[in-house]
């Protein structure tokens, strides 16, 4: 197996296709990456941005460059010695329009006698053997049209079967007869009857586990590495699938036993199963610990006090019990369909539970979605995890007393890994995880924004560097080859977004101040998200009015509070368009944001550079989200996939390899330098990085020192840095080393190793990278 020692990853599309990333390669290559690493490549929907919605597994989308475009850019790679990684979607197909998907066309003509129904996870009973496509804006037919042996609403196209049309019978007779119904859109909630990929009607869910479903969706994909052009694959979200672990397997097949890297959030101190055909992670997990370390703790008590100001309360908001409330209400809202499917599959149980027939919902169901409220982990694997049903149970009964015993009816049947609703349950419980905490809560705990990214449990405000240092050492032993991130295209903020907002953390009393300032000037009604609005706008700043906008109105909507994406309240948004106006437009709003970004500014940037420089030389595989070799500042997507300058860190790139020494400044070119030095040493020299071990630092600024032993490397970081300013700076703080020569990659110094005084070693920037000195001597191409 091929393990990258780093990858950079390219949002491939219409406007950014394969060829364009073969011409960029030698760029990467240059930057000192060694995978190219593409977002998904088979055919999408017409106009995906993402990719995310296949609609044809047996090509590579003519729209991102086809199958010419993939011989390309793999061939550039090849020549450059560099690697190729692709993400793949298993769990599900785009079915927005419906005849640009040839199986699930298939389907809405021949119904449950197509070959293709197998594929798709569909509940033909409780559709009365027809298959529901919430399309309509009510419940009327009225619109329904016959064109061209087609029955039309409005641009919706939908196939008809054969012999149901020839009587001259009206379209909605005609529809009547066809196997499908289509509904209104809001009956979707409840009475959907195919699985989806969260709560997306738009992309259905498939059946991977069934063998020709897999081998089908999968020949293009094994063919890329039986033709060798590619090396690796990430797995887009396996928790939706019945079977994770066989289905790796399966791949593993496939592929040789090339390397796989699997999207799974783990929550708390879970860990991946180590039984899986998997070399790690897609790197959130890394990504939490590199931000908690740089979040200053003492700044916990006053943000949760002006937290509770905002919120109007007396205590502090509890986080598990937020994100209960909130998953149990997806569970009984947009979700709904998937907890009435799993009643069903219970079958004969349900009745022995079953409320009153008058009951708005059924003890079962109650009980189901109750268990999904209370589940602390994405999803078990039966039989791994089991204990994660019964702590759920527990928490769930403490809860609600009065589902006891339906509660305890549903347990033994949850635990058995062949039930087909022990499977189901499985399943479901990441959506409503996903759906309950990323996309709803994270928008309402608003306290420091940097906490509530993908992959972290805001509830931990903080880590020390003795607990940093533990977990890379588990990684280190566990997944050394799993993927670490900073910056991908599902994060709610960019790397250096949250580097900014983390200041705040040092500075509560001050940011509190500016924000009753912004909060009169614009008023919103709404404290906490005024609190999430500003912060972005001071991460991303300067940000267009166009992107503020935009992600105000997504994080509003997603919060859900105030306004929603079902039932926009115009005048609260009107308020909320005001208030990013306000930064543009109002001189004294304009004066308070520039106050506090002359307060932290700078010690983002240090933030900034020490997250990079820890990110790319700790344990694991480090990733490069296009462009983040300079400073990253967007926002949630689509946002975060913007086009990148590459013709710009082209020119940076070359300055900086013909002996320039950027300073820290709004060009992010520093940020350039630390990322090319430290992907070139771990590409170039994988033999010095052979072990982790902190390393301690001395004197009356240590705690401001983040520093870590790869053997020979050693990462020297600066952490609290307004702290560090306000204690007076390093004075004698100081590191020991071996007592041999080393050099700082970054700035070419020399030390002459054993102890050294960190106001020397951060003399230029607030990160060092050393080496011994003879690296440098014979030749590395490190440095240039």
């Amino acid at each position: 197996m091929r393990i990258p020692r780093s990858t950079y990853r390219l949002q491939i599309r219409e406007s950014f296709d394969l060829n364009a990333a073969a011409n960029i390669a030698e760029y990467v290559r240059d930057l000192g990456a060694d995978w190219l690493y593409f977002s998904p490549l088979l055919t999408a929907e017409a106009g995906s941005d993402h990719g995310y919605d296949v609609t044809d597994h047996s090509r590579v989308d003519p729209a991102r460059g086809g199958e010419a475009g993939l011989d390309a850019a793999s061939a550039a790679a090849r020549s450059l010695g560099l690697g190729v990684l692709v993400d793949i979607v298993p769990n599900h197909v785009g079915v927005q329009t419906p005849h640009q998907n040839a199986w699930w066309w298939d389907v809405l003509t021949h119904g449950q006698a197509s070959r293709y129904a197998e594929a798709f996870d569909i509940d033909w009973e409780f559709g009365n053997g027809r298959l529901r496509i919430p399309v309509l804006g009510d419940d009327s037919l009225d619109d329904l049209e016959i064109v061209d042996g087609e029955l039309r609403y409005f641009d919706n196209r939908f196939p008809i079967a054969p012999g149901t049309a020839d009587d001259g019978a009206s379209p909605r007779e005609v529809h009547s007869r066809q196997h499908f119904e289509l509904i209104d859109w809001r009956r979707a909630d409840a009475e959907l009857n195919y699985r989806r990929f969260f709560a997306v009607n738009s992309l259905a869910g498939i059946r991977v586990e069934i063998p020709w479903v897999f081998e089908e969706s999968h020949a293009e994909i094994a063919r890329w590495f039986r033709d060798g052009l590619v090396d690796g694959l990430r797995v887009d979200h396996p928790d939706g699938l019945a079977d994770p672990a066989g289905y790796l397997d399966d791949l593993a097949k496939a592929t040789g036993d090339s390397y796989v890297l699997v999207e799974k959030i783990l929550e708390g101190d879970e860990q991946l199963p180590t039984s899986w055909a998997t070399a790690g992670t897609t790197g959130y997990d890394a990504l939490a610990d590199v931000d908690r370390v740089l979040v200053d703790p003492a700044g916990r008590s006053a943000l949760d006090e002006l937290d509770r100001r905002l919120r109007g309360t007396d205590s502090t908001v509890s986080w598990s019990g937020l994100i209960h409330d909130t998953k149990r209400a997806i569970a009984d809202g947009i979700l709904r369909s998937e907890v009435l499917r799993l009643e069903r599959d219970l079958g004969r149980s349900v009745e022995a539970v079953e409320a009153d027939e008058g009951s708005a919902i059924s003890s079962t169901a109650d009980a189901l979605a109750e268990l999904l409220a209370c589940f602390a982990v994405y999803r078990s694997y039966l039989p791994l995890g089991l204990e994660h049903l019964h702590d759920a149970a527990r928490l769930a009964i403490s809860h609600r007393a009065d589902l006891t015993d339906a509660i305890g009816d549903l347990v033994p049947i949850l635990s058995d890994p062949d039930h087909p609703a022990a499977i189901r349950f499985q399943q479901t419980s990441g959506m409503v995880m996903a759906k309950g905490v990323e996309d709803t809560a994270f928008y309402r705990y608003t306290r420091l924004g940097s906490l509530t990214e993908v992959g972290a449990d805001p509830s931990e405000f903080s880590i020390g560097t003795a607990e940093f240092h533990r977990r890379q050492q588990l990684r280190q032993a566990s997944f050394p080859a799993s993927l670490t991130t900073l910056s991908t295209h599902d994060t709610k903020r960019g790397e250096d977004v949250r580097a900014r907002i983390s200041v705040l953390a040092e500075i509560p009393g001050e940011w509190e101040s500016a924000l009753d300032r912004l909060r009169e000037a614009a008023p919103l009604g709404d404290g906490p998200l005024e609190a999430l609005l500003w912060e972005a706008i001071v991460g991303a700043w300067p940000a267009s009015r166009e992107r503020l906008h935009a992600y105000a109105e997504k994080a509003a909507r997603e919060a859900g509070n105030s306004t929603a994406w079902d039932a926009p309240r115009e005048a609260f948004e009107q308020r909320m368009h005001d208030l990013v106006d306000s930064a543009f437009d109002d001189p004294a709003v304009t004066a308070v944001i520039e106050e506090v970004l002359d307060r932290v500014r700078a010690a983002g940037w240090s933030n900034s550079l020490s997250a990079k420089l820890i990110q790319l030389t700790a344990p694991g595989v480090p990733d490069v989200y296009q462009g983040s070799e300079l400073w990253e500042t967007s926002l949630v997507d689509p946002d975060n996939r913007r086009p990148v300058d590459f013709d710009e860190r082209r020119l940076y790139l070359a300055a900086i390899d013909a002996g320039a020494h950027p300073p820290v400044d709004e060009s992010g070119a520093a940020k350039l330098l630390v990322t090319s030095r430290a992907l070139r040493l771990r590409r170039d020299h994988p033999e010095l990085f052979s072990r982790y071990a902190p390393l301690p630092a001395f004197g009356p600024a240590a705690r401001h020192v983040l520093a870590f032993d790869r053997g020979d490397v050693v990462t020297v970081s600066t952490r609290l840095p307004l702290g560090l300013e306000l204690a007076g700076g390093w004075g004698a703080t100081s590191i020991i080393l071996a007592g041999r020569p080393v050099v700082d990659v970054l700035t070419g110094t020399e030390f002459p190793g054993g102890e050294l005084r960190l106001v020397e070693v951060f003399a230029r920037y607030p990160v060092a990278l050393f080496v011994p000195s003879e690296l440098l001597a014979t030749g590395s191409t490190v440095g240039s």
